[in-house]
């Protein structure tokens, strides 16, 4: 069984940075195309970013040159650095994994594990 964990989110001001973790328990992580996705509140959960097991990288375009992802497979850690943050990125923002081609990174149907969730508010 895989298992996520995030971490890292909390309270940031309007044009500050946090860094997402999330671990995955499991040793078929670097098999794994990895994912980022947000959901905030009366809206439909979000695409932000996603890694493939080879490093190759899609992004949402609300985050374009703002959210940076990244993976560790040594330490089955994948991270999102958020820099310059907006009120309107203010959303639970939850790690996913699955097995896809590259075209459907960014569907939510893609992904068969997902990890509880980390709130991140951004205050204006």
């Amino acid at each position: 069984q895989v298992q996520l964990v995030e971490s890292g989110g909390g309270l940031v001001q309007a044009g500050g940075s946090l860094r997402l973790s999330c671990v995955v328990s499991g040793r078929t992580f670097s098999t794994y195309t990895m994912g980022w996705f947000r959901h905030a509140p009366g809206k439909e959960r979000e695409f932000v970013q996603a890694i493939s097991y080879s490093g190759n990288s899609g992004y949402g375009d609300s985050v374009k040159g703002r959210f940076t992802i990244s993976r560790d497979n040594a330490k089955n850690t994948m991270y999102l650095q958020m820099n310059n943050l907006k009120a309107e990125d203010t959303a639970v923002y939850y790690c996913a994994a699955g097995r896809m081609s590259g075209a459907t990174m960014s569907q939510l149907s893609s992904y068969e594990y997902w990890g509880q969730g980390t709130q991140v508010t951004v205050s204006s």
